[in-house]
């Protein structure tokens, strides 16, 4: 969503750091492109007028302009406005202590709220807690039905309730999670195609009714300033708590997620960032707006490899590799770990450096499944003793994998050389006397660096 916005200032600051010296000229110059991009990006224009003239007047400043390197300089304090602009620190979703807490989701009709609500169940879940959602929205056609099938693929209880008054689904929902033990309850209100009267007051009686811990506003990314307007007109009625914003992974401008916190004052809490129901992910400034400029995402990074990765497989498979037994089968298992952390293109996305690639440099997302289909084509042994490939079999692998004889070799080229490197490695350990971790791919043990 970023990427026009992300090519632009780093155009900019490419030009900055050229030089070796700035005068207040050139930090002009840069300003007046960098207010361009953000408005471009459909920033809200008095969002991008306080930030640019906060970060003029920072870069102006004389530990600025007499630095060795006055251009990285204006970068860091780019850095420190975008980060402080998206609400400076990381928000967490504040859930009490009594039993159960209670969430409320809000937002206009096509935010994404249903789904919204089916992720951050599911994200609670991994975090220890035993969720039910309570579906509202009694208006929208489909919309329980919608709401409990993504119940049911996540294994996540649905209370529906009776009737069509929402407030009373709402209380009912509460009574529902007391007696299931359930930890967390999340209410998917309705919506409306705009903001109305009747919308504001049935969001305000259904918080008085369940008195809601938190308060979440689901924005649509995709509907730049208009998704701000919303947020505004909920923040003076219904006073939310944070927000959620959905589908950020799109091609729009991205100005919503820039301009919220600035404008209503409540933290982006969640970013959702594809259609997945794992796709939703802590928001992080900092991570964000690392990202926007090109650096990466590392902490994001970890995380996900972290989530992705099974400790004991990761451990044993280190072992083997050490060992010099390690076979296809087990650069399968990582494999298949890597493809959980998401799309090659968000991985790459937080490796910093990555974003400096050539404008032509593809990603390709099927190499993983090719891969994948490749080492499944293959025998038993034949995974466990590639030597044994010859070509006949080459050629039963591709057809059976539907890549071709070229795509077999280059993996097994690639094995191989893997395997040198880490036979290498473990002999340098063994001269050195320290124990090291093998080198690998952040949580997937890969020794392909995928």
């Amino acid at each position: 969503m970023f990427e026009s916005l992300s090519d632009r200032l780093q155009s900019v600051f490419s030009r900055l750091t050229g030089k070796g010296r700035l005068t207040e000229a050139d930090v002009d110059a840069a300003m007046r492109e960098i207010r361009l991009a953000l408005l471009e990006a459909d920033v809200n224009f008095k969002v991008v007028k306080e930030f640019v003239a906060r970060v003029r007047e920072r870069a102006v400043g004389a530990d600025v302009m007499k630095s060795i390197t006055p251009g990285q300089m204006v970068v860091k304090i780019v850095l420190d406005e975008l980060t402080t602009l998206m609400g400076g620190s990381e928000a967490r979703l504040a859930l009490s202590g009594r039993t159960p807490s209670v969430v409320m989701l809000v937002g206009l009709q096509g935010s994404g709220k249903t789904t919204a609500a089916a992720k951050l169940a599911n994200l609670l879940r991994k975090q220890g807690k035993h969720p039910l959602l309570v579906a509202c929205d009694v208006y929208r056609p489909a919309a329980i039905d919608q709401l409990e099938t993504l119940g049911k693929e996540l294994g996540i209880p649905v209370y529906r309730g009776e009737g069509n008054d929402p407030v009373a689904i709402a209380k009912a929902g509460v009574k529902d999670a007391i007696q299931r033990l359930k930890d967390v309850v999340i209410v998917d209100t309705a919506g409306r195609l705009h903001i109305d009267e009747e919308m504001m007051d049935e969001a305000a009686r259904i918080k008085a009714a369940v008195h809601p811990n938190q308060v979440l506003m689901v924005v649509d990314a995709m509907t730049g300033q208009d998704a701000v307007n919303a947020a505004s007109a909920f923040a003076d009625r219904v006073d939310f708590d944070g927000v959620i914003v959905s589908k950020l992974d799109g091609d729009a401008r991205g100005g919503a997620a820039l301009s919220v916190k600035a404008v209503t004052g409540k933290p982006i809490l969640f970013a959702s960032l594809g259609e997945k129901l794992d796709a939703l992910d802590v928001f992080r400034p900092d991570g964000m707006a690392r990202r926007i400029l090109g650096m990466g995402d590392v902490v994001s990074l970890i995380e996900k490899a972290q989530e992705a990765m099974d400790e004991g497989v990761a451990a044993e498979t280190e072992e083997r590799m050490r060992a010099g037994t390690f076979t296809l089968d087990d650069f399968l298992s990582q494999l298949r770990q890597v493809r959980k952390m998401g799309s090659l293109k968000e991985i790459m996305a937080m490796i910093p450096g990555v974003k400096g690639l050539p404008k032509d440099a593809e990603i390709d997302e099927g190499a993983l499944a090719r891969t994948e289909a490749i080492i499944q084509s293959m025998t038993a042994r034949e995974r466990a003793k590639p030597s044994v490939i010859n070509g006949s079999r080459r050629e039963r692998i591709a057809t059976g994998a539907g890549v071709t004889v070229f795509d077999v070799n280059q993996l097994l080229k690639q094995f191989s050389q893997a395997q040198k490197m880490m036979k290498q490695f473990t002999s340098m350990q063994g001269k050195g006397g320290k124990r090291k971790r093998m080198p690998q791919f952040p949580g997937a043990g890969s020794p392909f660096g995928m």
